[in-house]
């Protein structure tokens, strides 16, 4: 599979293990250690990168294939290791005034799969549909999607190889074969060997720098926690902004250009049509239209394990990688304990088997924990609503994007310094065009007001002074607070290696730094014994 996907030399993998482990034993710190003394790297002003979107034009966007042949095609775990889900796209995107949707039921949805690449000799089939971004007002341009196809693969071998093609076989119009590997057998000394982190990508050329990276360092999944194209920084002319609402104050509602999805399908399915991706939604995609609909591309365009994991929404859902359990929430849907999402939470955490899936990790979009000045203490109220269920539970690490630059924390729990609070780390730094956050709000004269810090999304405002510590009284921190351990405004992306049941190894890699190379690297390190699971 490396040989196919990755252009390393079973060589040069050798050498860099050999190297890496010599690092690990020599000179990577553990959360053991910990609480460490906040560290702030300055942030380098040679250092620009290129936050500038893709052209149409570039080869890397275009529409590649024919007809009704299969495109943007992705791969999306289920729930446990047996079953994943193959998604893809036939038939070209409309835009325009006046615009015809295509028909689902013209095209079959069917993946043809096995161990061998001759024959394929498993069929399965799938639904389709397509989405419409519609926007009733003069001067504004309406769009339609291609037909996207979800199809849900059972029965698979755990650590196996299989190879596939999708499509409509009787147009004839099939994708040629690709392949996929399926997940480890969930138990405490079985896990995927690199899990690779990242947020806030956009399609910049910031960002192929990022998922160069990211290829590099051959992770067997990806999650995505949030942001995924910027489609809504432009108008339905294409026109784009690094600010909508400074470029586009006078629009009558929020415009998006949905080409750019298609666009960002394109350049990524080379990566993710063979190593799988998992999604939870950011504010980018909220892209509101006529009728109030909310999250049409997303919830379209990617498979969820929504109905796998006994969640009645494509906002927030459950999944197992060997013996991880990923918990994906919704930061811009109802939290609170009378919310859906809140008692679907309660009953999943319930049914987690810490024997069987030792290490819990939560993913959402905005943090919680983060001393930049970019959307400071935004997502108050989903920690004040949350934060006690998923600390009683031991989660482990938290993920977070939303702000464009990375911050790890030392383990925390409601500001508080505790050695059985989850680690919490930020990497919103995927590279969009809105650039890298580079003020923290502990700076002379960074501290915004707190009246600013509301958010129509987030339940309203929640954000009161602090009591005690460095910022008692204040709404702000005057240092670096005690619970950020590390931060630097880069752009990059992060990969998690679980090794047993106690010890996981956090690398954050720079994209200006040569490939095999840390930035950050930690081990994070659970202690079940100390910090007992409140099982309720």
């Amino acid at each position: 599979m490396a040989s196919i996907l990755f252009p390393l030399s079973a060589i040069s993998i050798s050498l860099f293990f050999l190297v890496n482990c010599v690092v690990v034993h020599g000179e990577i710190p553990t959360t053991l250690e910990g609480p460490f003394k906040p560290v702030t790297v300055p942030f380098d002003d040679g250092f620009r990168g290129n936050a500038v979107d893709l052209p149409d034009t570039d080869p890397r966007v275009r529409r590649r294939v024919k007809g009704l042949e299969p495109e943007q095609i992705s791969v999306t775990l289920s729930a446990t290791y047996d079953s994943v889900w193959i998604s893809w796209i036939t038939g070209e995107f409309q835009i325009g005034y006046n615009i015809k949707p295509l028909n689902p039921e013209a095209v079959a949805s069917v993946v043809h799969y096995g161990m061998l690449r001759f024959p394929l000799s498993n069929k399965a089939t799938g639904y389709s549909l397509v989405y419409n971004q519609l926007y009733p007002f003069d001067g504004l341009q309406n769009y339609t999607s291609g037909i996207i196809h979800h199809v849900h693969l059972t029965g698979l071998k755990p650590e196996t190889l299989y190879y596939y093609r999708c499509g409509d076989p009787s147009i004839p119009a099939m994708s040629g074969i690709s392949f996929f590997k399926t997940m480890p057998v969930s138990g405490p000394h079985s896990y995927p060997r690199r899990i690779a982190v990242v947020g806030d990508l956009g399609l910049t050329y910031n960002m192929t720098s990022t998922i160069g990276h990211l290829i590099s360092n051959q992770p067997d999944l990806i999650l995505l926690v949030g942001d995924v194209t910027y489609a809504n920084l432009y108008l339905t002319n294409g026109t784009g902004s690094d600010c909508y609402s400074c470029s586009f104050a006078q629009t009558p509602i929020h415009e998006t250009y949905q080409p750019r999805w298609d666009y960002w399908g394109r350049f990524m399915e080379p990566l993710v049509s063979k190593v799988p991706i998992m999604v939870v939604e950011g504010n980018h995609e909220i892209e509101e239209q006529a009728g109030n609909l909310t999250f049409a591309a997303y919830s379209s365009r990617f498979a969820f394990p929504s109905e796998e994991s006994r969640s009645p929404s494509t906002f927030y859902y459950s999944f197992n990688a060997g013996g991880i359990h990923f918990i994906m929430l919704g930061a811009y849907i109802a939290y609170n304990r009378s919310a859906d999402q809140y008692k679907w939470l309660e009953r999943d955490l319930a049914n987690v088997d810490r024997s069987v899936t030792p290490w819990l990790v939560a993913t959402w979009h905005p943090p919680w924990y983060s001393s930049y000045k970019a959307h400071y203490r935004e997502a108050e109220c989903m920690r004040v609503a949350m934060e006690d269920l998923l600390y009683s539970y031991g989660v482990d690490m938290v993920f977070n994007g939303h702000v464009h630059a990375y911050e790890r924390s030392n383990r925390v729990y409601n500001y508080s310094l505790d050695p059985c609070g989850p680690v919490y780390i930020t990497v919103g730094d995927g590279g969009n065009r809105e650039k890298m956050a580079v003020e923290h709000a502990d700076a002379p004269g960074n501290c915004p007001e707190p009246s600013s810090t509301p958010d129509k999304y987030m339940g309203g405002f929640c954000a009161m002074n602090f009591t005690s510590g460095a910022a008692a009284g204040k709404f702000c921190w005057d240092q670096q607070p005690d619970y950020s351990a590390y931060r630097e405004s880069s752009f990059g992306h992060g990969i998690l290696e679980v090794i047993n049941e106690t010890h996981a190894l956090w690398t954050w890699h720079r994209n200006q730094d040569l490939y095999n190379s840390a930035g950050d690297q930690i081990y994070i390190v659970r202690q079940p014994d100390r910090c007992p699971i409140n099982l309720r």
